[in-house]
């Protein structure tokens, strides 16, 4: 196979002048323009994903006040611009689908898995080109059906995006349970078909087209974070397309794999022997799972940029390695814990409890080896760092409150309520996308040859840096007091008026972070035309990409590949003249290379 791409990539060369529009930039099968493709799609998606929460916050701060922008944007479900409980409900269901699924998993691991696995390696592409670009075009495809829901008669889905039955099960439910459940159960298994192909091309890449002398402790740890990634969606995303399908058929063909004992207005339904839970055993033994294939890309992302800009080795470098694969072999067996308060078996909880907790260690590992090699390093402080160093920050604070969560008897407690919000908000959230902004003021130079704005990016850092606090902070607060989550409203209740207040403070925060997004869509799109150009290795760094030319060309080098002859963090060693030693550079004589 490896002959075949280095064959395939010497042909492709030679015919680059005969691309045309079409094939360069629409049906590409280059791992380059297809990373771009993922990335643009998936900002577009998160715009989206933005506004629906923005939405839900400024209903939840001034519930039953008339809004301008609901009138605009909802038309029927917000008559004379008051939100109808309806559609609250709906945008809790499509935000929180479209942040997880289509910005967060396809953002990190299709933008910059497909940008730099061939790259890092040392491979003139992926394993299969084809198949890569029917990844996206797939991922494109379940993305548009998630969108058109929105605009269907009765109302796009709208059981929570866990679309737990029996909201999700029967049509006749709810509007929100008709046709826009069918659309976004239909855009769930194009997606899920979408994201095997992309992870067992990321695999079979990694294992076979390394270039020479680039051994499998010779890898950058942003290839091991992608490569583990890609092994945890191949095991669990098969099984949320099971749940999807026996959904589908329970909707569809009157089977009963999910409902049983169900009255609607004083009427016994047929259905009888299907259990709901079986449906939540499913679903979160994909979803928990799902929270660390959105989070290792982003932590690969960050010890790649805190080494390069602290000028110093990764420390523990096979440590990081250890607790990589120590968070994915966990990640599959703790998902009982999003179900205490389903009415388990308590043995059965504590051992979810024993399970969960375990996983503080490698992340703790994680957490500190950032830290000390940040310490005593030569911080260049550029955006990229300052992400990565909130990443570590927001990783830890959002991480002490699992703690909590994991426990089963103190999460009975706060299970539905603003405390949850809080914490995955925080841990998957905002770490994720400090991941996945810092790769990209990292790579932006690789993807289009020209550097983004500093100045800009500090702005963009510093803003959202203390907004996400701000939302999310205070949430963890009146979780504690009791406010429940998923409630369009909480006038009801007079024990909660105390909170209001608070709560339009989050609002406010949250509607600034989200207009100072727009200070990062603006840099991004103005620097891909106007920015400076960028040289060839803008950052110093040791890893093979840097070593392509800035112009692209299909197939990365237009020689030889470079051969390995040291791992990817010889930063400031001692002997050489630079404080930076690329992997391609030949060990000098009697130089020992150092492995941790």
């Amino acid at each position: 196979m490896s002959a075949h791409v280095e064959e395939h990539g010497h042909d492709d060369h030679g015919h680059h002048h005969k691309e045309t529009f079409i094939t360069k930039y629409i049906f590409s099968q280059d791992h380059k323009m297809i990373a771009k493709q993922y990335l643009i799609t998936g900002l577009i998606m998160g715009i989206i994903a933005v506004v629906m929460s923005i939405m839900m916050r400024m209903q939840i701060a001034w519930p039953e006040e008339s809004n301008p922008l609901f009138k605009a944007l909802l038309g029927k479900w917000a008559p004379d611009g008051v939100m109808s409980a309806d559609i609250y409900l709906a945008l809790v269901t499509i935000h929180g689908t479209i942040m997880v699924f289509f910005v967060l998993t396809a953002g990190l691991s299709g933008t910059f898995s497909n940008l730099l696995i061939p790259l890092q390696i040392g491979a003139r592409d992926m394993a299969s080109g084809f198949l890569n670009m029917v990844s996206y075009w797939l991922f494109f495809t379940s993305s548009i059906i998630m969108v058109c829901s929105f605009f269907v008669e009765a109302g796009p889905a709208a059981a929570g995006w866990t679309i737990y039955p029996p909201l999700s099960a029967l049509p006749m439910a709810q509007g929100g349970s008709g046709l826009g459940m069918t659309m976004w159960l239909v855009s769930m298994a194009i997606f899920i078909a979408s994201s095997l192909l992309g992870s067992l091309n990321y695999v079979v890449t990694v294992i076979n087209l390394r270039t020479k002398g680039m051994s499998m402790t010779r890898l950058p740890l942003t290839i091991w974070a992608f490569f583990v990634t890609a092994i945890i969606g191949v095991i669990s995303f098969p099984v949320l397309l099971s749940a999807a399908l026996l959904l589908i058929m329970d909707r569809s063909f009157g089977t009963s794999f999910f409902l049983s004992d169900i009255f609607i207005q004083g009427e016994v339904l047929h259905y009888q022997g299907g259990s709901p839970v079986l449906f939540e055993h499913l679903f979160w033994f994909l979803g928990h799972p799902e929270v660390y294939i959105v989070l290792l890309p982003a932590l690969g992302i960050t010890s790649e940029i805190i080494a390069t800009n602290s000028r110093k080795p990764i420390f523990g470098y096979r440590a990081m390695i250890a607790s990589i694969i120590a968070i994915a072999f966990l990640s599959t067996i703790v998902w009982g814990h999003h179900m205490f308060i389903s009415g388990m078996n308590p043995f059965l909880g504590s051992v979810f409890t024993f399970t969960t907790l375990l996983i503080a260690i490698p992340s703790a590992v994680k957490s500190f080896n950032y830290i000390t090699t940040l310490w005593k390093g030569n911080l260049q402080m550029n955006p990229a760092m300052l992400f990565s160093i909130g990443l570590v920050s927001t990783f830890i604070t959002g991480g002490l409150t699992g703690i909590i969560l994991g426990d089963s008897a103190l999460d009975i407690n706060v299970h539905d309520t603003y405390f949850v919000i809080a914490h995955f908000h925080l841990v998957m959230g905002i770490s994720a996308l400090y991941g996945f902004f810092a790769g990209v003021y990292h790579w932006f130079p690789k993807m289009f040859g020209r550097m983004l704005n500093k100045n800009l990016g500090y702005v963009h850092f510093w803003v959202t840096a203390v907004c996400a606090y701000g939302v999310f902070f205070p949430m963890h607060f009146i979780g504690m007091a009791g406010l429940p989550r998923r409630y369009y409203t909480n006038t009801n209740f007079p024990l909660f008026d105390d909170l209001a207040s608070v709560n339009v403070v989050i609002t406010i925060f949250a509607i600034i972070g989200a207009i100072f997004q727009i200070v990062f869509i603006y840099n991004f799109f103005a620097s891909i035309f106007y920015g400076k150009k960028a040289e060839q290795n803008p950052w110093r760094s040791n890893t093979l990409e840097w070593t392509t030319p800035v112009e692209h060309v299909h197939g990365n080098w237009p020689g030889a590949i470079p051969h390995v002859y040291r791992w990817s963090y010889d930063y400031s060693k001692p002997g050489h003249d630079e404080d930076f030693v690329p992997q391609n550079v030949p060990l000098k004589e009697g130089e020992e290379e150092l492995q941790h």
